[in-house]
């Protein structure tokens, strides 16, 4: 069986942290969503679930950080081009997300990132596959 990732996100609000998503063109699994989580389906094998804070408080004794003032993670996502990093990066924008710096171009990698609603900030990254070594 393949490793699948499922991210943990507070949020504030679902319904709008699932809009934002779906407007990236991500779905959402009703089997595994109701009022307190949803299941956001990022790929075959990232997910992340989008718990409201009083939910995600019940798997952490720690405080729980608000992402629109600090950084606890970077989520970076892996994209097939230049095109999509763009388009995507768009998507989030035009769904109300922000960009919180400018894009990053070195040639043989391309990167942008967004906010979300909830101020969590997510990598969008294009590597050219020919400047990959083998190990």
């Amino acid at each position: 069986m393949s490793r699948k990732i499922f991210v943990n996100l507070p949020v504030r609000d679902l319904p709008r942290a699932m809009a934002f998503f779906e407007a990236l063109g991500f779905h959402v699994n009703r089997q595994f969503t109701d009022e307190t989580a949803a299941c956001l389906v990022i790929s075959e094998e990232i997910y992340a679930m989008l718990l409201t804070e009083a939910k995600f408080a019940g798997f952490t004794p720690k405080a729980i950080a608000d992402a629109g003032k600090v950084t606890e993670v970077l989520t970076c996502l892996s994209c097939d081009s230049r095109e999509e990093v763009d388009d995507l990066t768009g998507r989030a924008l035009a769904a109300g997300g922000r960009e919180p710096r400018p894009p990053q171009d070195h040639g043989f990698m391309y990167g942008r990132s967004f906010e979300d609603p909830d101020g969590h900030i997510w990598e969008l990254v294009w590597m050219d596959p020919s400047a990959i070594r083998a190990e």
